[in-house]
């Protein structure tokens, strides 16, 4: 069982900055294809980017394409999600996620075996 951890949730103004983290209790993510998802108030979760188990096979949803960016770390402790020129509709629950498929269907939220309990991303006008 891993217990992924995500954190650097918060409240900004629209136009503002944050970076999301996720780690894993006690183990490295390095075999795992991670992703983040979210899931606005009344809304079902989406998927919001994702990155293979060597750092490639990057994909972005297209409302955050040029905005968000997914990383990370070599030493397979971390995974990141640098959320620049936030806007209002980014505001949502954040959740990293991990998969031990490392191709094919990036977007479905069933291939994911693992999930945080996510961070709370904020963003006012």
């Amino acid at each position: 069982q891993v217990q992924l951890v995500e954190s650097g949730g918060g409240s900004v103004q629209a136009g503002g900055s944050l970076r999301l983290s996720c780690v894993a209790s006690g183990r490295t993510l390095s075999r795992y294809r991670m992703a983040w998802f979210r899931q606005a108030p009344g809304k079902e979760r989406e998927f919001v980017a994702v990155i293979n188990r060597s750092g490639g096979g990057i994909y972005y949803t297209d409302s955050v394409k040029g905005r968000f960016t997914i990383s990370r770390d070599n030493a397979g402790i971390a995974v990141y999600l640098q959320m620049n020129s936030l806007k209002p509709e980014d505001t949502a629950v954040y959740y990293c996620a991990a998969s031990y498929l490392d191709s094919g269907t990036y977007y479905r939220l069933g291939i994911y075996d693992f999930w945080g309990q996510g961070t709370q991303v904020t963003v006012s006008t």
